[in-house]
């Protein structure tokens, strides 16, 4: 068997083939242009949450370009957060279990630059997957890198805050959902025990 692939190794390197090379006029790609296909904006992503029961829709957050949503698994992007956010970096998004149109960001890039790293003013929370969103506090938080909610009562949630990257503060911390017996919405800092409310 080896003598025959020696064989046909050497009639194949040898034979001369007679191969024309074809030339393409560069007149048949004077029409086409290079386009972007989005998201239009944007920035490196810092978070992603698929949404439960449904392999088609996503939520990406992006550190300068606010909060995206895909229905079609990322085929098309649209901005969802442009006109309710103040601030463009996003460090966490959730999705409820009990209720997948209830969605929670928490704004401020959380993995660590040297160079700049965008800070962002507490959390926001949907209840119409992403068509309308209320700020929910913890403005001071800055940096907010995860988001976790309770899988059978969306409205308890807890919240993992970076606060001041470079000095000891106050801010830095676990919170969890409080405040529903005054009729506010807020955040207890489990460090502390001082209360974040917002109207």
């Amino acid at each position: 068997m080896t003598f025959i692939r020696a064989i046909l190794i050497f009639l194949f390197v040898t034979i001369p083939f007679n191969v024309q090379s074809q030339t393409v006029s560069a007149d048949l790609f004077k029409s086409m242009e290079y386009r972007s296909i989005g998201p239009y904006r944007g920035g490196r992503v810092t978070t992603v949450s698929g949404v439960w029961g449904d392999d088609q829709t996503y939520y990406m957050g992006a550190t300068g370009g606010g909060v995206w949503k895909t229905d079609d698994a990322g085929i098309t992007w649209h901005n969802v957060s442009d006109g309710y956010f103040n601030t463009t970096g996003i460090g966490a998004i959730t999705v409820s279990k009990s209720d997948v149109n209830v969605v929670y960001v928490g704004t401020g890039e959380s993995p660590i630059r040297g160079v700049k790293t965008s800070h962002g003013d507490g959390v926001y929370k949907s209840m119409h997957a992403g068509k309308t969103w209320v700020h929910l506090g913890l403005k001071e938080t800055r940096h907010i890198g995860k988001i976790h909610v309770d899988a059978n009562n969306h409205d308890i949630v807890y919240v993992a805050a970076q606060r001041n990257l470079w000095g000891p503060n106050e801010e830095r911390g676990i919170y969890k959902s409080d405040c529903t017996s005054s009729g506010k919405v807020g955040f207890l800092s489990l460090y502390n025990k001082r209360v974040f409310c917002s109207i």
